[in-house]
């Protein structure tokens, strides 16, 4: 099969779609698949160009075994509404034209948070007579709403319906959690044409290790119980929490929370626990997705934490399965939904209520006193690791993309 992608997010951008798409795409590779990823000159989230990418209208590289054509976009930070919608826009009309120069693939397949890459996509497979796949990474823009970037009205109604003008054009849509799916139905979208694939982690690459001792010597982290939010600092995530919670901890010189990513709120993060005197609160730039099992091994308990809104409970973040794969206990700070399901029924942590500080801090307090309980439950993570494969996963789209080429012959 030949497989035409378009997705804003790619490696070296180590953020979840960049990563999801990235690792299925190498098993589609191996499987004999023949893949081209359309994107960007990697920027995200800090809207500043990676080392050795330039912002050109056109240039391909290979990235094991997969063809990648990165276009020419306008930047911005992943902060703010007006700049990032132009990012999108950019976007769309650059890969637009990108995706209709390269050989006449089976497919053309999109992702979203943001959907105007699936705009582009479906609007390639209307120009070039191709069935549109819409993966669907997260129902957005009700998302936008759900952080307070917008208020709801006559610009997110406009998108609503866009939204649902792609949903009801798409050949197939691949959802990444049943919640997702559950929300298009009761829209009025077909359950037939909905697979659910669900978020997971390449497990050869990932493994328990011992602690890299050099990094927690240059990180401050000596004799530290640490537990570790890695990924985007956004207005999704609600860390502020974490700050509140650590101000309950300061009794416990041995206990500290680490954080490492970027995103629109991170800056504000630092001023402020430095206000505060929060020395128990260790912040971390980004750093390379290579160096990412070397991090995960610093980290006594995975913390994986979103904002207080009914939006998140469908969300299932990549960052559970990372966790469990290197034989982490997950401390989950989350509304009740599928995420907390998959960690409660594997038995692989602590499930807590989304921005709660006293139970964040109490449950921080139960890992570090309780190293059996905590031994228990990175035991039963690694073990339910192998059942959210990316391998697997990849084979179910490749499932996903045949039944819509079935449906469109």
């Amino acid at each position: 099969m030949r497989i035409l992608f378009l997705t804003e997010n790619f490696p070296p951008e180590t953020n979840a779609a960049a990563t999801r798409v990235y690792e299925r795409a190498v098993h589609w590779v191996k499987a004999g698949h023949g893949v081209t990823i359309i994107t960007c000159a990697p920027n995200f989230p800090g809207g500043k160009l990676y080392e050795g990418y330039r912002n050109r209208w056109y240039q391909t590289e290979d990235m094991d075994g997969i063809r990648v054509v990165r276009v020419k976009t306008y930047i911005a930070a992943n902060q703010g509404v007006a700049r990032r919608v132009l990012d999108f826009l950019s976007f769309m009309v650059t890969g637009f034209f990108a995706a209709l120069r390269q050989p006449r693939p089976d497919l053309v397949t999109a992702t979203s948070p943001q959907f105007f890459a699936a705009i582009a996509g479906w609007a390639v497979g209307a120009v070039r007579r191709l069935p549109f796949v819409f993966e669907l990474g997260d129902l957005w823009p009700i998302s936008i709403t759900a952080v307070g970037a917008m208020k709801k009205g006559r610009a997110i109604g406009m998108m609503e319906k866009l939204e649902l003008f792609l949903y009801r054009r798409s050949a197939a849509v691949v959802s990444l959690t049943n919640s997702f799916r559950e929300n298009l139905i009761s829209r009025g979208i077909d359950g037939g044409k909905i697979d659910v694939v669900i978020n997971g982690v390449d497990i050869s690459r990932y493994g328990p290790r011992a602690r890299d001792e050099a990094l927690a010597r240059e990180w401050g982290l000596e004799g530290k119980f640490v537990i570790g939010y890695v990924g985007t600092h956004g207005m999704a995530h609600a860390l502020g929490n974490v700050l509140n919670a650590a101000e309950r901890l300061r009794d416990e010189p041995s206990l500290c929370f680490l954080l490492v990513g970027a995103g629109a709120e991170r800056e504000s993060l630092v001023a402020e626990a430095q206000a505060r005197n929060l020395d128990n609160v260790i912040f971390q730039p980004a750093q390379p997705k290579s160096r990412m099992p070397a991090i995960w091994s610093l980290c006594d308990v995975a913390l994986v934490h979103l904002k207080n809104s009914p939006v998140f409970a469908g969300v299932i973040p990549s960052k559970i399965f990372e966790a469990m794969a290197m034989g982490r206990p997950i401390l989950l700070a989350a509304p009740p939904g599928e995420a907390t399901e998959i960690v409660e029924a594997r038995h692989a942590g602590l499930c807590i209520p989304a921005e709660d500080p006293e139970a964040l801090a109490r449950a921080a307090r139960t890992l570090y006193a309780d190293q059996d309980l905590t031994k228990r439950y990175a035991d039963a993570a690694f073990s339910a690791a192998p059942a959210y494969s990316r391998e697997e996963q990849a084979e179910q789209m490749i499932a996903a993309y045949k039944k819509a080429l079935a449906s469109t012959a």
